[in-house]
């Protein structure tokens, strides 16, 4: 893998606002439009992991997109949580102060963002630094 593009990927979050960890450390490529905030990211593949701080199940497509803008992320696809015994889809991520708000639909939460600081390892995957 080109290390230079999986840096980008992060770079980009953090230019925006957003702390790296909202990412997995799976990402394999990604394209960002500078002018209109559309992006992707292709991971290695599916990727689960465990959210923090409630340990709610995640699971990021193999292909995330949405649009990047100064402190918010929207029309977000790939990225979906458990909660509740049910899974839903996040849409929107905000940045606020030292927290991110959660966009799921009409509902939204918040988290210290110091929480995703580090990106995560993939559930199973071999690279698990333990």
């Amino acid at each position: 893998a080109n290390t230079s593009v999986t840096h980008s990927a992060y770079d980009e979050l953090a230019h925006k606002g957003f702390p790296s960890g909202l990412l997995p450390n799976s990402v394999a490529n990604y394209s960002f439009n500078k002018s209109s905030g559309d992006f992707s990211v292709h991971l290695n593949g599916r990727c689960d992991i465990i959210l923090p701080p409630d340990n709610y199940p995640a699971s990021f497509s193999k292909i995330i997109r949405g649009k990047l803008a100064d402190g918010y992320i929207q029309g977000l696809s790939g990225i979906r949580v458990k909660a509740f015994f049910k899974w839903w889809s996040i849409t929107g991520i905000r940045s606020k102060g030292e927290k991110l708000v959660f966009e799921v639909g009409m509902v939204t939460a918040e988290y210290p963002s110091v929480n995703f600081d580090e990106s995560p390892d993939c559930v199973g995957s071999k690279h698990s630094s333990a």
